[in-house]
Formats: C-alpha cells, structure tokens, sequence
C-alpha cells in the first residue's frame, strides 16, 4: 500500500490521522457487489464501523443501504444520501428519542430485541399515527468463536430475543395495531473467521423460521447480520475479504421461501483494510528489559488494541535494515496505552513515520477525547497533491 511516493506525501502532513485508500475501498465495494448482486441479497453497511461522511457518501453510491445502532446514525446516514427505506435500525437500548427518529425517516425495519420494546415503539408509532416495520432479533446461541466482547449471540448476551420468550411476542403483536411484523434479524458476533460458524447460523435460522411457519407466520425478509472477519496479520495479501466463499454458505445453507430477500449488515469488512493510522515516532527509549518506540498516536487514537487486545501489524515506512525488539507505545498516561510488545521492528528513531494497518474499522469511530487530546483528523488518497 505504501510506496516511496505516498510516503513522501504522507511526511509532510501533521500526525496522527486516519489515511484512507479509496481505491482499495472501492475495489472491496466492487467485489461485494459484484457477489451480493448475482444472489440478490441485499447489503447494509453497518455504520457503526466507520462512521465518516466521505466513507459514507462513497458506500452509498454503489447501492447499498445503513445498518445504525443509533439515532445520530440513522441521522448521519440521511445526511450522507441513504434512504430512509434503506435503513435498518438495531440496539437493544434504543430510547424514545431515537425511536422517534426512525420513524420521522421511515426507516426499513426496527430491529426489536425485547418484548418492552414492542410496546414502546407502537405507543410512539401511535402518537405519529404511523404503521411501521419491526424485525424480531432472535439470539440465536450460536457461539461465534471470537472475542468475548464482541461475541453477540449468545444466551448470555444482552442481545436479541430468547427463542423461549417467541410465544410471548407473538401474543403481544396481536394487539400492537401500528406494528408489521415483515423480518426475522439474526447477528452472532464480529471478526468471525471460521465459515462453519455461519452454516450453524443457517441452521438455527432455518429452525427459527419453521417455528414461525408453523404458528403461520411468514417474512418477507431475513438479515443474517455480518461479522465475517479480515486478516490482521497479512492486510497486503488479502486486502479483500472472500465474500463468494461467505455468501456461498448462505446459499447452500439457508432455507429462503419463495420471494423472500436475504439481507446481512457487513461492517468491517468492507473498511477495514482500507484505513491505516498515521503517526511518528516521539522518542526511542532504551528500556532494562525492552526498548520502547512512543508514538504521537495513543489509545485515544486506537483503542481497539488497549480494550480487546487486539494485533494490528505495525510498519516503520522510513526506515530499514537491521530490526530490533520494540515495545510500541502511545503518549497517553496509561500502561494500556500500548500497541504491541515485543515487535521486530527496523532500528527506529525520532520522526520516523509508523503505520498501524487495518485499522478502518473500529478506529476513527472509536477515537476519544482523554486527556484532552485534540479529534483525530483523516486524510483520503484521492486528495492528497
């Protein structure tokens, strides 16, 4: 990704920032499309990813709608140019404001996740004197084999709808007069790499949705949600997810009924490959039991790696030969301020420039303002001079 000619560019810029390549982006749109298109699946882009209005507007422009876990989100996502009928609304705290949002856009479908929730939306729903879309989120208790904290479809989960409360919530519909039951929602977790995880989705959305039929109640959609994962390790050589192999589990797994669309939430992996975060090396210390390269760039900037531990490979973009062992850490004043430890790095020193890759997702959006630091800012490949 990074040539002599980019990195030259990417010198006399001030650090840290979001840099994004939006040939790369497109092309990863490209190949979703091409593989989403032939199926006829529908494709949301979970905005809870990347938020930025630039990312925004370049998603929008191939076809796709929002998936938004909050009001602001559906809000940003209108402004960005999504329809609202193209708009899933997902969370399982949506407050009344943000329900009120939803249906002031009329949005494609609220994504419910308790029996609580029903009641609250048809109330408001009333009060605007508007029918409107609900989707029933079931917790499928399918283990999705990732980090606890990103695993979502589990009993133990606060997500979705235990398979034991169905007979309630479709004895409560019966009465909610503003509400259409049109979808069955499933998501199980995120950075999900193992393919087999999915075809045990299917199956427990193939049983969900037999259980429905047979109380004769039909949808005329599914969302099977995202969470396939991308290659933190090796983001030059495979920069582009296999959606073919992904959406080839639905195909050969999921009992769709006639006329029905099929729709997934995909997040990551579509902008995570495309983001890397920008920043120089402050200081080398020379350190008892390990050396440190401090960056400008902190958990502030990056807090996936302080809260899931997560691996992002790092890349000294100027300098080379001989490598050492490095601690890569940020300014902030917390020992989890920490990007990696012991790392094979090129002889580091003062300036040099440092990119942490496949940090499009879950970066920028996750930024924060401790210690007073100023916002992270981002800088787009096709602007740069």
């Amino acid at each position: 990704m990074f040539n002599p000619t980019l990195i030259k560019k990417l010198q006399s810029l001030k650090t840290p920032f979001y840099f994004y390549d939006v040939g790369l982006l497109k092309k990863t749109l490209d190949e979703l499309k091409s593989h989403s298109s032939k199926r006829n699946y529908i494709i949301h882009y979970a905005v809870k990813a990347n938020a930025n209005k630039k990312i925004l507007e370049i998603i929008k422009d191939y076809g796709f709608g929002a998936d938004c876990v909050s009001g602001n989100e559906i809000l940003r996502s209108v402004e960005c140019g999504f329809e609202g009928n193209d708009i899933a609304f997902a969370g399982v705290g949506k407050s009344d404001d943000e329900i009120l949002i939803g249906l002031q856009h009329n949005i494609f479908s609220f994504n419910v996740e308790s029996v609580q929730e029903l009641d609250v939306i048809n109330s408001l729903a009333n009060s605007l004197n508007k029918t409107v879309n609900i989707a029933l989120r079931i917790n499928p208790n399918v283990d999705a084999k990732t980090h606890r904290y990103i695993t979502t479809g589990l009993e133990e989960n606060k997500f979705g709808i235990n398979q034991s409360d169905l007979p309630i919530m479709i004895e409560k519909l019966k009465s909610l007069k503003q509400l259409k039951l049109t979808g069955l929602h499933f998501h199980i977790g995120s950075q999900v790499n193992d393919l087999d995880v999915f075809k045990g989705l299917c199956t427990r959305i193939n049983e969900v949705q037999n259980w429905f039929n047979d109380h004769n109640i039909e949808f005329s959609h599914i969302n099977a949600g995202g969470g396939l994962g991308i290659d933190y390790e090796n983001p030059d050589e495979n920069s582009i997810p296999d959606f073919n192999s992904f959406l080839s589990v639905f195909d050969k797994f999921l009992e769709l009924k006639p006329n029905q669309q099929l729709h997934f939430e995909l997040g990551r992996t579509i902008v995570g490959q495309c983001g890397s975060l920008i920043s120089k090396v402050l200081f080398i210390k020379e350190g008892v039991n390990t050396n440190f390269i401090v960056l400008d760039a902190g958990m502030t900037e990056l807090i996936r790696p302080a809260l899931y531990q997560s691996y992002h490979k790092i890349e000294n973009l100027t300098s080379a030969g001989k490598e050492k062992k490095y601690d890569v850490v940020g300014p902030i004043c917390e020992t989890s301020d920490t990007f990696g430890k012991s790392l094979l790095l090129p002889e580091s020193k003062r300036g040099d420039l440092v990119a942490i890759r496949s940090t499009g997702a879950y970066g920028e959006v996750m930024s924060f303002r401790y210690n007073l630091r100023p916002e992270i800012q981002s800088v787009f490949s096709d602007e740069l001079k």
